[in-house]
């Protein structure tokens, strides 16, 4: 039921796009929320984008405009399109979901912005 599984990652040049996504094993229609996070290297994971039963959503500050994230309840997956990708953007993401009282973490994937 919790585990999940990211994909989508990889190296891409600023300015450029990425989608991500994240596959569950099993339904997420139930899920409170699906949520993206990132750790870059030596900083603290922080919360990208969150997605919430009913379909609100937040952004932290330093992506909104820029990414969105979405969910599909037939294919159990979440998805984070990532859109005018900055170097700062760099860093391992990883989702999570929150269902049933608890909390399931992916591994992760690797976004890397450069030129």
């Amino acid at each position: 039921q919790g585990q999940l599984v990211e994909s989508g990652g990889g190296l891409v040049q600023p300015g450029g796009s990425l989608r991500l996504s994240c596959a569950a094993a099993g339904s997420i229609f139930n899920a409170y929320s699906m949520s993206w996070h990132r750790q870059a290297p030596g900083k603290q994971r922080e919360l990208v984008a969150r997605i919430i039963r009913g379909g609100t959503t937040n952004y932290a500050d330093s992506v909104k405009g820029r990414f969105t994230i979405s969910r599909s309840n037939a294919n159990n997956t979440v998805y984070l399109q990532m859109n005018s990708l900055r170097p700062e953007d760099t860093a391992l993401y990883y989702c999570e979901i929150a269902l049933g009282g608890l909390t399931y973490w992916g591994q992760g994937t690797q976004v890397t912005v450069s030129s």
